[in-house]
């Protein structure tokens, strides 16, 4: 396991383990330009026609969804809460998502014509209810990747075909961490209750990315937050709000009030989602399964429902009942139908029959980032609205595969098309396909999150 100097985990070396091991990547990279990466949502239902939530669905280029979100806000007049979506999106792609707008007694034709660069809103209707992160079936992606030869079709197809056959490890992207890749650093001080932590992981200088916003940072160090707010992309808006607080005279632990609380939340997912991929890691290094382990179940996981969501145990009794009812597990497992599952810690998750080997690994990943049981349960019990935690499938069924090479006016690529249920991401998918530090090629990295994640 890697350490950084603070002794946190290295989250540019989460993705260590392939279950595309056998087959060579194909290099390459990923969003030279939004169209190189196109996502659209699958709803999980339609706008019914009435109600006091106006539905949108926009179309954006070049925008975190969170950005949407305070245009929609701004444009309609309404707080950032009364704005709903059902997952995040990238920036660097072109997407097209749901948002819904709180706007009782009124219609759409009460408002001004919504134009900003970049966003275009292809209709409206209206909605009985607030559109809320989970109100999607899925996304589907149409990624092309640019810097290979036509020729490696081969084995991204082989790729592809193994993700589609035993699913595809449900890794958290690294999207989730941020330009900085240290949204789970933040988050951990948010837990510890580390002040000073929180502000200087959001502004001080990057040992990753020492050259990113590289002046402004400096700045901060130096205590001249006005000056490095003015160095600040007008984008980071969480910085620019603690920074012009700090300018005011504030101290760390008032500063970070201006964090919003949608922001906070996310914070604190990403160091749930670090410590998620650690335990996928650890599973996929540790298993002489079939698969990489990540379908086979065991006594002592939590098997995961697909259609439901609803998790069970899986007890030695269950398992040694009958050869009938390890069979119908194994069956349940290779249909699809259930997966063995990781932790997004928080104080409302349930864990596995403590002291297992299944349980001993997901604490230990926790440990690994300098935390334990306690320190949920006590941020919890003082937090207003604490991340409640939740089981998250080890994989996911990757649908509506297809490949194909060619060659346009920006070059050679390799477009990949897929389905992929809500909560996962493309990027992993692409990962396993492009096999980044084995071949010549890298991932992007965005301010915001990719599509599915919707819990």
């Amino acid at each position: 396991m890697h350490l950084s100097s603070s002794g946190m985990a290295d989250l540019s070396a989460t993705h260590e383990f392939y279950l595309t091991a056998d087959v060579p990547g194909i290099g390459g990279r990923l969003k030279d330009r939004p169209e190189d990466f196109l996502v659209e949502e699958i709803p999980a239902y339609e706008p019914c026609g009435e109600g006091e939530h106006l539905y949108l669905l926009v179309e954006k280029r070049n925008h975190a969804t969170l950005s949407v979100v305070r245009m929609l806000a701004d444009h309609f007049g309404v707080r950032r809460d009364a704005v709903g979506f059902a997952g995040l999106k990238d920036k660097v792609a072109i997407t097209r998502q749901l948002f819904s707008i709180h706007v009782p007694g009124k219609k759409a034709e009460d408002f001004p014509l919504f134009e900003r660069e970049g966003v275009t809103i292809h209709w409206v209707d209206k909605h009985s209810n607030k559109l809320r992160r989970g109100h999607l079936v899925g996304n589907r992606f149409i990624v092309r990747v640019r810097g290979v030869e036509p020729s490696k079709i081969v084995m991204a197809h082989r790729s592809l075909s193994i993700l589609g056959r035993l699913g595809v490890p449900n890794r958290i992207g690294e999207q989730r961490f941020g330009i900085l890749q240290n949204n789970h650093l933040i988050g951990r001080a948010l837990i510890m209750g580390d002040h000073q932590a929180i502000v200087d992981e959001l502004l001080g200088p990057s040992q990753l990315f020492p050259k990113s916003q590289d002046e402004a940072r400096r700045l901060y160090t130096e205590g001249k937050y006005l000056d490095a707010m003015g160095m600040l992309p007008r984008s980071l808006h969480t910085e620019r709000r603690v920074l012009a607080s700090l300018a005011r005279g504030a101290k760390p632990k008032n500063a970070i009030g201006a964090i919003e609380r949608m922001q906070v939340s996310f914070y604190i997912t990403a160091l749930q989602s670090a410590v998620f991929n650690r335990v996928l890691d650890w599973r996929l290094n540790t298993s002489q399964d079939s698969g990489g382990g990540i379908g086979v179940l065991h006594a002592g996981d939590l098997a995961f429902k697909h259609d439901s969501g609803a998790v069970f145990a899986v007890t030695d009794e269950m398992r040694n009942a009958s050869a009938d009812a390890a069979q119908s597990l194994a069956r349940r497992a290779a249909e699809f139908e259930i997966s063995p599952s990781g932790p997004m810690w928080g104080h409302r998750m349930m864990r596995p029959t403590e002291g297992g080997t299944t349980d001993k690994s997901e604490v230990a990943a926790l440990m690994e980032y300098g935390l334990t049981v306690e320190d949920l349960n006590r941020y919890a019990a003082k937090a207003w609205d604490p991340e409640p935690g939740e089981r998250r499938p080890l994989r996911v069924r990757l649908t509506q595969p297809d490949v194909e090479a060619g060659v346009d006016e920006h070059g050679a690529y390799i477009k990949c098309v897929f389905e992929l249920p809500r909560g996962s991401f493309a990027t992993t998918v692409m990962r396993e396909l492009m096999k980044p530090g084995r071949a010549d090629g890298a991932t992007t990295r965005d301010e915001d999150d990719e599509e599915s994640d919707a819990r």
